[in-house]
């Protein structure tokens, strides 16, 4: 999946000694990657590898994923509130509003025959 390209005037790096086998390496060498997008506050972190420079290139190949799942889930977001709109502004037919209301005349002639019985 091709992402928009991230700048680098909107990405904030932080680096910091990562946990889990690696040994000495990892004690010493500061590979965990934490990228934040500034505009939207996204952040991630990875640690997945000793290479510094691969967990730079993972997080930011993963926060251009989450970006975009971000802004799929607006445009999907935006579009069901369009057709939810649309729905909402749709008129009855005829027909439809024939059976409504004949429904509605059912349900209180039901609603008449509750009442209490006279002696």
């Amino acid at each position: 999946m091709a992402h928009a390209p991230l700048r680098d005037e909107d990405l904030r790096e932080s680096f910091a000694r990562s946990s889990g086998p690696g040994g000495q390496h990892v004690n010493k060498v500061s590979t965990a990657v934490t990228l934040t997008h500034l505009p939207t506050g996204l952040s991630v972190t990875v640690s997945d590898s000793r290479s510094q420079s691969m967990n730079r290139k993972l997080a930011r190949e993963r926060l251009a994923e989450k970006l975009q799942e971000r802004r799929e889930a607006r445009h999907q977001q935006m579009r069901a509130a369009t057709a939810k709109a649309r729905r909402q502004k749709a008129r009855r037919s005829p027909g439809e509003k024939r059976k409504l209301v004949a429904g509605k005349r059912h349900r209180s002639e039901i609603k008449k025959g509750r009442g209490k019985v006279s002696e």
